[in-house]
């Protein structure tokens, strides 16, 4: 079996991870801040570890500006959801996935609307030019991917931050695709909402996801409950992380995500950044010399992309080349990858594309042989 759906869902985890997950599940099995005993003290002390780690990881002010969600877009939408009012304006890019659009659409019956800011690869002067030009005076947010789940393009995201905030607008950027791909360095980059995929690039296990930020104080809650502290009061703590974190954490996946990021410490992201896009370039290099296969961007080079390349087959449709490619045992994403903006831009919205996304853990050898395979598809 060849995996290479990593955009989706990074696999196999590392040993690390796997330990980890195992041993939370003997340790850590009392309910975190809930109880005064040992095994309780021991899960928040975990819960806690990892949220310093992440801060750390990210250069964030500090673990207090980490907060635990289920996935990238439970904590997008915390941000949409928490921070918008009626009557505010947001700017998004061109390549948005529906974790973004669909809690924005959702909004637009409170009176909030958005639009589009078009990304120009490779032309990061074009793409800051179409940011600024798409914000108005009720403007009080930019949202945007990191780098596109579908194309691989990345954004300038410092520049647009640094755009948002010469007009006093807050940043959010989804990572999904970019967390553990490439560096993110919260002190140069001066996101306001970073909102992670444990499960993805940080190599954590699926039902974890991270939004990083300061601002906490800016944001309303759209889950109330338990969290622990100040149990006397009806009123939600307005102490982060608590504040976000209402009811049981999940205790096993964040152990779990505990060891990703210290896998990635140890692996170092520059590395694996240098390893997956000599992987991605290995591939496009080769898949311009088969006359059938159909690409749509240039060359992934790492100052404009992320280790990620969609591709379609002439005469078939995306699902039939990844369903041809199954039965080779290579496993592959095709279709909209919940991301139409994404193919409304490459004009692949009726028929999708196959996404390639390695890991670590993908070898020269896996891109052979998915590349024999594409050599035999026969088309009619």
């Amino acid at each position: 079996m060849i995996y290479l759906d990593n955009a989706a869902t990074s696999y196999p985890k590392p040993q690390l991870v796997s330990m980890a997950i195992m041993n939370a599940i003997k340790k850590f099995g009392a309910n975190p801040g809930r109880s005064g005993h040992k095994m309780s003290i021991d899960s928040a002390f975990e819960i806690y570890e990892c949220r310093k780690d992440i801060a750390d990881f990210f250069s964030a002010p500090g673990p207090e500006c980490v907060m635990f969600t289920l996935n990238c877009t439970h904590a997008i939408n915390m941000v949409l959801k928490g921070l918008l009012k009626p009557g505010d304006h947001v700017v998004i890019s061109s390549l948005e996935h529906n974790a973004v659009t669909r809690p924005l659409k959702a909004l637009e019956h409170q009176g909030i609307t958005f639009n589009e800011a078009k990304v120009y690869p490779g032309d990061n002067e074009s793409t800051l030019s179409s940011f600024r030009n798409a914000i108005n005076s009720k403007t009080a947010l930019i949202a945007c991917t990191h780098a596109s789940n579908v194309w691989g393009i990345r954004l300038p995201i410092s520049r647009i931050c640094a755009l948002a905030h010469e007009y006093g607008i807050p940043m959010l950027v989804d990572a999904a695709q970019s967390a553990g791909h490439i560096p993110i360095d919260l002190s140069e980059t001066h996101i306001d909402y970073l909102c992670l995929a444990g499960h993805k690039g940080l190599y954590g296990p699926m039902g974890t996801g991270v939004l990083i930020t300061s601002l906490g104080d800016t944001l309303s809650t759209i889950i109330e409950g338990g969290t622990g502290t100040n149990s006397e009061s009806y009123l939600q703590t307005e102490v982060t992380p608590e504040k976000f974190e209402s009811g049981t954490p999940n205790v096993i996946g964040i152990s779990g995500l505990h060891a990703g990021i210290k896998f990635l410490k140890t692996k170092k992201v520059s590395n694996i950044a240098r390893h997956e896009h000599q992987i991605i370039n290995y591939l496009y290099e080769n898949l311009v010399d088969i006359k059938h296969v159909e690409l749509y961007m240039g060359k992934p080079v790492p100052e404009h992309f992320v280790p990620l390349l969609s591709f379609n087959i002439s005469g078939l449709s995306s699902e039939n080349v990844a369903a041809i490619l199954n039965d080779r045992g290579i496993y592959v994403r095709p279709g909209l990858h919940c991301a139409p903006s994404a193919h409304r831009f490459c004009n692949t919205l009726d028929r999708g594309a196959v996404r390639i996304c390695p890991s670590a853990f993908t070898k020269k050898q896996d891109i052979d042989f998915l590349l024999n395979c594409l050599k035999k598809i026969h088309i009619k």
